[in-house]
């Protein structure tokens, strides 16, 4: 018999992610019930189970139709699955503890610090109730814009319709989610380009990452004081490599399609297509036309975008934005012969740096092993796989429409990918690792030739 001492615990970063397993799983069991359904409807437990994984990971990724399969009790239970995932298990976890008048013991803010991709443990309670207002008080003004924007344009007459696909907009917007009541994305608002703004600041306030939100939130109280205030290094960093990016992808977008799928299209129609899609392939997974449209280039470069993905600390998957920067400086560095990774007046820690550099070629691992796996069991182009790929585990739900044509067997390993984007790559290494073992010798050391 084993002591109690030699017994293995689990880790933090194991609870959490079987938090989020047991959530899916019992999530998918919920959603057979006929109670969430419409009459005559019907769904199997493979697909159930990936709408569970998809909901719960904010992808967006679906192999059924939302608003045929599921009555207003299944779609506003989806939208619970939405905040869970969204906003994080354990920060509404830390708002029942602190309702119900619970001390947030150590091993509850360990398990916040993982949830979160914290490095300490030190104010994780005031974040939590930072995070959750904020995102309450953006859901909460995004539905009363949208709702009031369906009434005014004259999409619904009667205020209920409008404020109850408003809700399930803002909320599918804001947590990144991708979910839609159309069946064909947000293609019915083509033209709509007040829709189209107003669900694009809600995509950007869930992907740019929550500690910038309440950043902002701060700085706009010191200001407001006129105090000073000065921004941390990873808001400047994920500011500057999150708006960057969208402004790539819009212009690349609109070089690559200007004289084919946006052939004939108005100088406003090719912007809000170019800049809507690259807002959402940040992490959002909504669109206002057919992506299966697209030419190749486009295809990769938005496979590309998504597997970067947003910002840590997000609704978002993908390496995340940081690490692409921290990548991108490492290499610059290299090659301008300085060994350190100086920005914004700050020397980058090496082990933040090493970190990226795992991140990344785990992540390339990852999806590459996806999609051969798909190539050898699906029939379907290559590209179109790559980018369902990249659109799981960037969990940004965008799709070349293959997703309900894949087997059993694709879709598992689609809800594998979503699972593992929003769980990400550190906590993934962190689940897998073995307890730390102390060295007692050191081998001697030599060089070896790289890349030449």
């Amino acid at each position: 018999m084993l002591s109690s001492n030699q017994k293995r615990r689990l880790t933090s970063v194991q609870i959490i992610v079987f938090f989020y397993v047991g959530l899916i799983l019992s999530s998918s069991f919920l959603l057979l019930l006929p109670f969430f359904h419409n009459p005559g409807a019907h769904l199997t437990f493979i697909d159930s189970l990936f709408t569970a994984a998809s909901a719960i990971s904010v992808t967006g990724l679906t192999v059924i139709t939302i608003h045929e399969v599921f009555n207003e009790w299944g779609i506003l239970f989806l939208t619970l699955l939405f905040q869970v995932g969204g906003i994080g298990i354990m920060t509404l976890g830390t708002f029942f503890w602190l309702l119900m008048g619970q001390k947030i013991g150590l091993e509850h803010r360990m398990w916040i610090a993982t949830d979160h991709n914290r490095p300490t443990l030190s104010g994780l309670v005031d974040l939590m109730r930072n995070i959750l207002v904020i995102a309450i008080m953006i859901e909460l003004v995004g539905t009363i814009l949208l709702g009031t924007h369906f009434m005014l344009a004259g999409y619904y007459t009667d205020w209920y319709s409008a404020y109850y696909h408003g809700y399930f907009a803002a909320v599918s917007s804001f947590t990144n989610a991708g979910f839609d009541l159309y069946g064909n994305s947000m293609m019915d608002f083509t033209h709509d380009y007040v829709f189209q703004s107003l669900v694009m600041l809600l995509i950007i306030c869930g992907a740019i990452g929550f500690p910038v939100l309440v950043e902002l939130r701060t700085y706009l109280s010191y200001k407001r004081a006129k105090m000073r205030f000065t921004f941390s290094l990873f808001t400047k960093i994920t500011t500057l490599t999150f708006f960057s990016l969208i402004i790539i992808g819009a212009v690349l977008l609109f070089l690559f399609e200007h004289s084919k799928s946006f052939a004939g299209k108005t100088w406003v129609e090719t912007l809000f297509f170019s800049l809507f899609h690259s807002v959402s392939s940040r992490s959002g997974g909504l669109a206002t036309m057919d992506i299966s449209l697209l030419s190749t280039p486009s295809l990769l470069m938005l496979s590309a975008m998504m597997f970067i993905g947003a910002s840590p600390s997000s609704v978002g998957g993908g390496i995340r934005t940081t690490t692409f920067f921290v990548l991108v400086a490492t290499v610059f560095a290299n090659m301008r012969g300085f060994k350190n990774v100086k920005v914004f007046g700050r020397e980058l820690v090496e082990d933040d740096i090493m970190r990226s550099f795992v991140v990344f070629f785990i992540a390339i691992i990852m999806v590459f092993t996806a999609v051969i796996l798909l190539v050898w069991l699906e029939d379907l182009p290559f590209q179109h796989i790559l980018f369902e790929v990249c659109s799981a585990f960037g969990t940004t739900g965008l799709s070349t429409g293959i997703t309900s044509n894949l087997s059993a067997a694709g879709k598992v390993i689609l809800i594998v990918t979503m699972v593992i984007g929003r769980i990400g790559i550190i906590n993934l290494l962190l689940f897998l690792k073995r307890k730390d073992r102390m060295m007692r010798y050191r081998h001697p050391k030599e060089r070896v030739i790289i890349g030449q």
